[in-house]
């Protein structure tokens, strides 16, 4: 029986994007639509610890989609994981748009006809953030762009956990929260009323929201005064 990557043929392979820390491409598995994120070796670290650390950031990538899923949490399932190229053989998720394209779009429209969907939407992020902390993960990079909206625009799915980890720490669920709120209000401005939809659903559902919360206030004021000496 031939195995998983001989059944994958590299060279039809479509690259989709290039990042900092990895390629993704678009191929077929076993017939199916599939992405593929290749993380790639650093030239300037030592060969052991690249591989080291390529190695864990794959394996936390991986711990956090199936801890999410596990969870209730729409993420893109998961086919196949080849830890000796470090690549993750993962779902297309059709007929999806980001968010972050919807939202715009939805910016064109009246303020009247957008309110409606945009608080809706707004709700089922915070919901499902909240979820996430719920069984301790941080996603680490959670921008509008990292959130698809399937056909309907009523069931979100969340992606690309390549900087997400494990923790507890209300802290770590804090600076989450704040890395979403700079990425929304940096990429959608003037929507703070929509922003803080998101913050009211997610107190509703996460666990020690006090804490958390108070986190986030920390490091809001850590950001500004690194703005103000900057």
């Amino acid at each position: 029986m031939a195995s998983p990557m001989e059944i994958c043929d590299s060279t039809t392979w479509t690259l989709v994007k290039q990042g900092a820390e990895a390629r993704v491409y678009k191929t077929q598995f076993y017939n199916k639509n599939t992405i593929v994120k290749e993380r790639f070796s650093k030239s300037y670290r030592h060969p052991s610890l690249d591989e080291k650390l390529t190695h864990r950031r794959t394996n936390q990538e991986v711990r956090s989609i199936l801890r999410c899923r596990k969870a209730g949490i729409c993420t893109p399932a998961v086919y196949f994981v080849d830890y000796s190229s470090h690549r993750i053989f993962m779902e297309e998720i059709p007929d999806s748009v980001t968010a972050r394209d919807h939202i715009n779009n939805l910016l064109q429209l009246s303020a009247e006809a957008a309110e409606q969907k945009l608080q809706s939407l707004a709700q089922n992020i915070g919901n499902t953030l909240a979820e996430m902390h719920n069984v301790d993960c941080i996603h680490g990079d959670l921008t509008t762009s990292n959130i698809l909206l399937k056909k309907g625009f009523e069931k979100i799915v969340v992606i690309d956990f390549g900087l997400s980890f494990i923790s507890g720490l209300t802290e770590d669920k804090g600076v989450d929260l704040y890395v979403l709120e700079r990425a929304f209000l940096s990429t959608h401005p003037n929507t703070e009323h929509i922003f803080q939809i998101v913050l009211e659903s997610y107190k509703k559902r996460a666990k020690k929201t006090e804490e958390i919360i108070k986190k986030l206030d920390e490091v809001r004021l850590r950001g500004r005064k690194r703005t103000m000496v900057g």
